[in-house]
């Protein structure tokens, strides 16, 4: 069985152990780089802060009792949009559907809150925008964020109900 937590700002270890087993095992995929969060980067203030953001949430799947994946919702830069982030599942649960259930779980937190959920995701990765595209996402056309590697991001989106 597969559950979500919410997280607050006292459960950074466990943002923390994923995030940097997401940014080692999967650095082309993300805009933040794992040496970013190492090191001087790596302090409880700044992991707190990030799942402190104003108007966030914060997930962590949980299968058979174990932390194995991620994923956040953030504000958008425009009004009535709110951004899927930092969405990893470990290796061993890909497949057992984590992945749905936290696109699931960030959608019905962005539902109270948008009219429409965006997303950006690394050109190429195939897998992940497999599951985007499952979830009725569409590449809006727009380039997002350059990556660490030079590569643009993809936005894509999908229309929520409204409130």
């Amino acid at each position: 069985m597969i559950e979500s937590w919410v997280l607050t700002v006292d459960d950074w270890p466990w943002w923390r152990e994923l995030r940097l087993a997401a940014l080692a095992e999967a650095p082309y995929a993300f805009g933040s780089r794992l040496a970013d969060w190492q090191g001087d980067g790596d302090r409880e203030e700044r992991w707190r802060a990030r799942l402190g953001v104003p108007g966030s949430c914060s997930l962590l799947a949980v299968l058979d009792g174990r932390p194995v994946g991620m994923a956040g919702g953030v504000p958008g830069a425009r009004e009535g949009v709110v951004e899927l982030v930092s969405l990893w599942v470990r290796g061993e649960a890909r497949g057992r559907g984590v992945g749905d259930h936290l696109v699931r779980a960030v959608e019905r937190w962005a539902a109270a809150r948008a009219e429409v959920l965006e997303l950006a995701v690394a050109p190429g990765n195939g897998h992940a925008i497999a599951l985007y595209r499952r979830h009725g996402f569409e590449d809006t056309g727009r380039p997002g964020d350059l990556m660490p590697d030079g590569r643009r991001e993809r936005v894509m989106a999908k229309r929520l109900r409204s409130g």
